[in-house]
């Protein structure tokens, strides 16, 4: 005779589920909170000398209106757009007398200063300078009427400014990816702790629930 097969109770890995599961999202979660997959960029600014500042009588060569950032969230935000605003009609009036003067106080957040540089930099303002604690925006440069010129140029193109900006840009990209492989790894090194402690856990539930398991499992066949 065939002996019948007996039914057997289906076994459930529950850390295993942890593990696919719980342990993908919880780093998820927490690279999210600490700002892991942030983009950081860079801007590039020119601080002239106090000699070039009085030289070009910076100071004066514009009728300012002045912008104070406190510190204070709501304030700042709140002067952030009426410069904006402000800057706006001097160049849709193309004024070349008025300009705005940004000044920054000891409590003025990094972020307040990085969005006033945003402004300046998204609204293509004509001129703008950073001197001590202030920020000195022109909006429109004096053009001068253009002369014209009746003498007729031919330009010779040998290929080699091509070269130089394909260069260029190779240099930029492979510097990019070395600031971002070199981040990664300062990042993970300083993070190896946590996830080592991570894995340990991970590691002694499953041998935990095993063990318990396999006592359930001798304890209900005898």
């Amino acid at each position: 005779m065939i002996e019948k097969r007996k039914k057997r109770k289906k076994i459930f890995y529950v850390p295993g589920m942890i593990s696919l599961v719980l342990i993908p999202l919880i780093c998820i979660v927490y690279f999210y909170t600490t700002d892991a997959f942030k983009v950081y960029g860079v801007i590039d600014l020119s601080m002239p000398n106090k000699g070039d500042f009085e030289k070009y009588e910076v100071e004066t060569l514009r009728k300012y209106k002045t912008y104070k950032f406190n510190g204070n969230e709501f304030d700042d935000q709140k002067m952030l757009n009426e410069m904006r605003f402000y800057l706006r009609k001097l160049k849709k009036d193309k004024d070349t007398l008025n300009g705005i003067e940004l000044q920054y106080a000891l409590r003025t957040n990094y972020e307040t200063f990085i969005s006033t540089i945003d402004v300046l930099v998204l609204e293509d303002v004509a001129s703008w300078v950073i001197f001590d604690n202030d920020i000195y925006v022109i909006a429109n440069n004096n053009s001068p009427k253009k002369v014209k010129d009746t003498t007729h140029y031919k330009a010779m193109n040998c290929g080699t400014m091509d070269v130089m900006r394909q260069q260029a840009y190779l240099e930029q990209k492979n510097k990019k990816e070395e600031e971002a492989l070199v981040f990664q790894k300062s990042y993970f090194a300083q993070k190896w702790q946590l996830i080592f402690c991570g894995y340990i856990g991970i590691v002694l539930i499953n041998i935990f629930t095993l063990v318990k398991f396999n006592k359930n499992r001798n304890y209900n066949q005898k």
